[in-house]
């Protein structure tokens, strides 16, 4: 895959989200506004699933393998 085909396929991309979100009909610093709070906003969703997701999985795991005969922990 050349460059120019990725650099095409990367601009298509950001097409295809101004179009979904409508932020072509902004003013510029409105669009730079809004940028801002959407990539800000889907930093703390990554940030937020990349700390708390494993945690939950496995307390879920321990839950279950207690429900269904695992081993108990070790209490030493």
């Amino acid at each position: 895959m050349d460059i120019k085909r990725v650099k095409d396929y990367i601009y298509w991309l950001y097409y295809q989200y101004q179009l979904i979100t409508c932020s072509y009909a902004l003013e510029p610093w409105e669009q730079s506004v809004f940028h801002t709070l959407t990539v800000t906003v889907f930093a703390m969703v990554v940030y937020t699933a990349y700390v708390f997701i494993p945690i939950h999985i496995r307390l879920a795991f321990e839950f279950f393998a207690q429900i269904f005969g695992g081993q108990p922990a070790s209490t030493v």
